[in-house]
């Protein structure tokens, strides 16, 4: 809305014009045009500001959530006679509670009671049916993985 610009401020037309829009309204105060707003003008510009401020304090939160997920991998050792091996595929054991069926892992380690590292030929000279072993293996029920294999010889 345009006001005219006269020598007489704050005409009687000026101010109907102000008081019939919906914005501030326009008041000569000391010679100049002030716009003055009603108390639910106020209150309304308040809550606008008191909302933006609020939505700006929470605003982070609602982006910045992290979603996580924890997964919890049991490793257990399983001890008995070997029964069946077929290399890189499965191991049986024979263990007191009866026979039970491990697959092997990506890598496998060999290793001796005493920590020390098989290479590949004596691994296929003393890895075979009636040595005992015990399986280092992570997962349950059909799942189990070995990951390393003790031979409970030196």
């Amino acid at each position: 809305m345009f006001f005219k610009a006269s020598g007489l401020q704050g005409t009687r037309e000026s101010n109907m014009a102000a008081n019939s829009s919906s914005g501030p309204r326009i008041q000569p105060v000391h010679g100049k045009l002030t716009a003055t707003a009603t108390k639910q003008e106020r209150e309304n510009t308040m809550r606008k500001v008191l909302l933006s401020m609020a939505l700006a304090v929470v605003a982070p939160f609602a982006w910045g959530q992290v979603s996580e997920t924890t997964t919890t991998t049991t490793t257990t050792e399983g001890n008995g006679t070997i029964t069946e091996y077929t290399p890189g595929s499965a191991i049986v054991l024979r263990e007191s509670s009866g026979p039970r069926r491990y697959r092997f892992g990506k890598t496998v380690t060999y290793v001796t009671r005493s920590g020390r590292t098989l290479d590949e030929d004596t691994v296929r000279t003393r890895v075979k049916v009636g040595v005992p072993v015990r399986v280092h293996y992570a997962g349950t029920g059909d799942n189990m993985m070995v990951d390393r294999v003790i031979l409970d010889e030196d």
